[in-house]
């Protein structure tokens, strides 16, 4: 995350009225709640894991064991369970 002085982006008026609560300090100030990213939007994570379930659950109903989608797909048999028996929102 990159810092930025509140000098340069506030009015006067609003860098006054901040200072009467933080001086000198760091400020955080977060996104509005409609533009904020879910996790894994930016990394693609959430694509890969979307897939990486689909392709689980489509081998699962095609005949292939609880047993080899984990050792396939490098995750617990309790993993591979959640993925297979839940349903896809």
């Amino acid at each position: 995350m990159k810092y930025i002085n509140a000098d340069i982006i506030l009015p006067e008026e609003l860098l006054k009225e901040v200072q009467k609560y933080v001086q000198g300090g760091m400020v955080y100030i977060p996104k509005p709640e409609g533009l904020r990213k879910k996790w894994g939007e930016n990394s693609g994570s959430r694509v890969y894991l979307k897939t990486r379930n689909l392709e689980i659950r489509q081998k699962f109903a095609s005949g292939t064991t609880i047993d080899e989608l984990s050792s396939q797909f490098c995750l617990s048999c309790d993993s591979i369970k959640k993925i297979v028996y839940t349903k896809n929102k």
